[in-house]
């Protein structure tokens, strides 16, 4: 395991399925909550940010004052957010998540059984670290399962949208009168492939129409 002087606190940043923000955590050590805060302030600056996920899968750390300024800062924040864990969810970091929780700050989503999360998701350590490297994929290019990978995985969550679907029952001929121009390729929408941030993004999604409501 590499040391924690060698991780950043802040390993990634991003915005998926165009209004959620995603920060995933590599050690909560010195100025976490600075580069979160500044990370947030960048992403809900261009987007309709709706809500947060915070991946603290293989994140490691021992700041406790870190910690508690994180949890303060997401505490105040209002924002639906979705906590990622897993059995690498260690020290402060997994501190951090049980305090979240207990907070009533979000839910916690994969697998540890110290944290037991609110919504288990049990994924082997090493696909998983294949899909944080990608998390979308499209039908076309995502890789077949072995019968022994099967067994570590849920149903993938298709995030394809109802127009998708129309024109793929169209493509099909499954639609009475439809048309559909010869050698006109239908791109496909991509997905979230990774099981754990897909059940996580569905939450907030989910969280956010009912106070629309």
């Amino acid at each position: 395991m590499l040391a924690q002087s060698s991780v950043d606190v802040l390993a990634k940043t991003a915005v998926l399925e165009s209004n959620v923000a995603y920060l995933r955590v590599g050690a909560v050590g010195q100025n976490l909550s600075t580069e979160i805060q500044s990370a947030r302030q960048t992403l809900m600056a261009s987007n309709n940010i709706i809500g947060l996920v915070l991946d603290l899968r293989f994140a490691t750390g021992d700041d406790l004052s870190s910690a508690k300024d994180v949890e303060s800062l997401l505490t105040r924040d209002k924002l639906p957010l979705a906590i990622l864990v897993n059995d690498e969810t260690t020290g402060t970091a997994e501190q951090l998540a049980e305090d979240l929780r207990s907070a009533k700050a979000g839910l916690i989503f994969g697998s540890s059984k110290e944290l037991k999360p609110d919504i288990s998701v049990s994924v082997s350590p090493g696909a998983e670290q294949k899909y944080m490297e990608n998390p979308y994929a499209t039908n076309s290019t995502n890789e077949l399962m072995t019968a022994s990978e099967t067994n570590d995985f849920l149903p993938y969550i298709d995030h394809t949208t109802e127009a998708d679907l129309v024109r793929e029952k169209v493509k099909d001929g499954d639609q009475e009168g439809a048309f559909e121009p010869s050698g006109v390729i239908t791109p496909q929408a991509p997905f979230i492939r990774d099981p754990v941030l897909a059940r996580g993004v569905d939450f907030i999604k989910g969280l956010a129409a009912l106070r629309w409501k």
